[in-house]
């Protein structure tokens, strides 16, 4: 192999593997979310992609022994009326935006309410920041979740 025909292909090589590198890690995947009083794991969600946006689903629920292994959204209107949380798709039509998905929204089953929601890989693709909000970002709260086993 000549010298030209060696650095060509060492060229490329940098090239494709900084361009691997550069990609941000995805929100696709499982997710433990993580109870903000008690700081115990709550839930497995799977987020997939379908039609370019993203959605997000309830896989499992981490329940203690004398709670309900199977509950309803009770609180819930409409086609989601008393229907099982598990399996619930609790995250909406999130549109990639820059380093963020965004445009969506997130239902919290514990109240029945749906909010607008955003949401960004962060640590290397280790955590997941998930934004709730009514209106602006400003007004609403922020979890994070990290990526299940």
């Amino acid at each position: 192999m000549t010298a030209n025909r060696w650095l060509g292909l060492a060229a490329l090589t940098v090239l494709f593997a900084s361009s691997a590198l550069a990609q941000a890690p995805s929100a696709v995947g499982r997710w433990t979310t993580i109870d903000d009083e008690t700081k115990k794991p709550k839930s497995v969600i799977i987020i997939y992609e379908e039609g370019g946006k993203l959605f997000g689903k309830i896989e499992k629920l981490f329940r203690e022994p004398n709670e309900e292994q199977n509950p309803v959204c009770d609180k819930c209107e409409g086609a989601l009326k008393n229907q099982p949380i598990v399996g619930m798709v609790i995250l909406r039509d999130l549109q990639k935006d820059d380093d963020e998905w965004s445009g969506g929204t997130i239902l919290d089953p514990a109240n029945g309410k749906t909010y607008k929601c955003k949401i960004s890989v962060e640590d290397g693709g280790k955590k997941l920041k998930v934004r709730g909000y009514i209106g602006l970002s400003l007004i609403g709260r922020t979890q994070h979740w990290v990526r299940a086993e």
